[in-house]
């Protein structure tokens, strides 16, 4: 992303899809269709809680700008992508949107009925086709999906996490967890139970948010004498 600051300090002016452009360099377009994706989300939101109602003013900085700072941490020539819990498509239809070009197709796993409709829809007006497949299902009940990252934002601690990157795709799949304050206790609880290798990128829409670039994972055996 170009380096004019983090978003949040310019909030106070107003940040919408012509500074999220700027921030992301995505093309009009995508822009566009995005702005689409947007309205569609205002529109449901009466009727379905998507997202907390005090963030729709601040929706391209808290929403849109939060998810696309995972593209250009996704693995170089990454084509696969699971993203866990979607909910209203954050991050994993933002990502779907600015990937289509280079032929990234993102898996979306939602286990709520009606935000999967929500989903298929908002796909649709994005125009991504194939390029989104809506898993209306609980992560534990999936095949494994041979994927190249995997993604989750505001679902689960990173050890719940790991856990259901592990089902849905296996181990040693890298990740990328958009987590807030809690991150470091949480990287503290898992210590006993899983291997991590892992880089912190500080977030660029959130002042106590932090993107947790998981490189490579499995879980440890547990001590011997235990049951």
């Amino acid at each position: 992303m170009p380096p004019e600051g983090r978003a949040e300090d310019r909030a106070g002016a107003g940040f919408g899809p012509a500074e999220f452009a700027e921030c992301t360099g995505v093309s009009r377009e995508t822009t566009a269709r995005l702005e689409a994706y947007a309205a569609l989300l205002v529109k449901w939101q009466r009727s379905l809680n998507l997202v907390g109602p005090k963030t729709l003013p601040d929706l391209w900085r808290r929403h849109m700008l939060d998810s696309a700072q995972l593209f250009p941490l996704l693995p170089p020539g990454a084509r696969t992508l699971v993203d866990l819990g979607s909910g209203a498509g954050f991050p994993g239809l933002v990502l779907a949107a600015m990937g289509a070009e280079r032929g990234l197709t993102v898996h979306l796993i939602e286990s709520d009925r009606r935000k999967g409709v929500f989903l298929r829809e908002a796909a649709r007006v994005l125009g991504l086709g194939e390029r989104a497949v809506i898993h209306t299902a609980r992560i534990e009940s999936l095949e494994p999906i041979a994927a190249d990252c995997v993604t989750a934002r505001a679902l689960a601690p990173v050890s719940q996490l790991l856990s259901y990157a592990s089902r849905a795709v296996g181990p040693n799949t890298p990740c990328l967890f958009l987590k807030g304050k809690r991150l470091q206790d949480e990287l503290t609880d898992i210590k006993s139970a899983w291997y991590i290798e892992y880089r912190i990128v500080p977030s660029k829409s959130d002042p106590d948010g932090e993107v947790l670039a998981v490189d490579a994972f499995s879980a440890r055996p547990p001590p011997e004498g235990s049951f």
